[in-house]
């Protein structure tokens, strides 16, 4: 894609996105915006073997944007970081298309291994403020990941992944539009396992409490000498 239609492009993704902007002018100024700019071009050097001026753009865009995307990344079409400040997508990482990327996100590595190993992010993917996304394996297509995980390893396709570390707590074979990958309709599983505690707590409080009652009605009929029928 030539360098007018990537300006195009980009201009028509984070106005699609962010219904905080009110015209094309105002996308200059966004850091998505001047971190892409930087990328597809650190990119293309990185790929021709120009290692040093490569990272010598993509450091410049950092210093800009507070946004860190190693030139070695393979970034697809669409792609959108919102309130980029603290993002950072390492040298081994793919992400699909039409992903988006919140403030604070990492695509990071375990080590300092060689070869692959930062993760594969599929096309639809919604990964929330804060989240770390942590290894070489891959987090598969229209899933989100709530603001905060940290996810260390595989997602299936269509799945809501949340907690740290993360757990998926939802999934859905129905493919996702982007209209519903928002950050507010998220699983809570701490609450689910706290309502779930508090259920199997009373149960067994009404279990108990049916056992003392049937103990005293024994207790009586020994006493009594009566005999005992409703006692089980």
């Amino acid at each position: 894609m030539g360098f007018i239609k990537n300006v195009r492009n980009e201009i028509r993704v984070i106005r699609e996105r962010d219904p905080a902007i009110h015209s094309n002018m105002e996308v200059f100024l966004y850091p998505s915006f001047k971190v892409m700019m930087h990328y597809r071009v650190a990119h293309r050097l990185y790929k021709g073997g120009h290692y040093f001026l490569a990272r010598w753009i993509s450091q410049r865009a950092v210093r800009k944007t507070g946004i860190e995307i190693h030139p070695g990344a393979e970034i697809g079409e669409n792609f959108f970081i919102d309130h980029g400040n603290g993002v950072i997508i390492g040298e081994t990482a793919v992400v699909g298309n039409n992903v988006t990327l919140y403030q604070g996100v990492t695509l990071g590595g375990t080590g300092k291994e060689h070869g692959k190993r930062h993760p594969t992010i599929g096309d639809n993917v919604m990964i929330s403020a804060g989240a770390k996304i942590i290894g070489s394996f891959k987090v598969g297509e229209n899933s989100k990941i709530g603001a905060g995980s940290v996810v260390i390893e595989e997602v299936p396709p269509n799945c809501t992944v949340v907690g740290v570390p993360g757990r998926v707590v939802r999934r859905n074979n129905q493919k996702l539009v982007r209209e519903e990958l928002n950050q507010v309709d998220l699983p809570d599983p701490v609450n689910e396992d706290i309502r779930n505690l508090q259920y199997a707590n009373s149960e067994m409080t009404n279990r108990i409490l049916e056992l003392e009652r049937q103990l005293r009605q024994l207790r009586k009929g020994m006493d009594t000498g009566e005999d005992i029928k409703d006692v089980r």
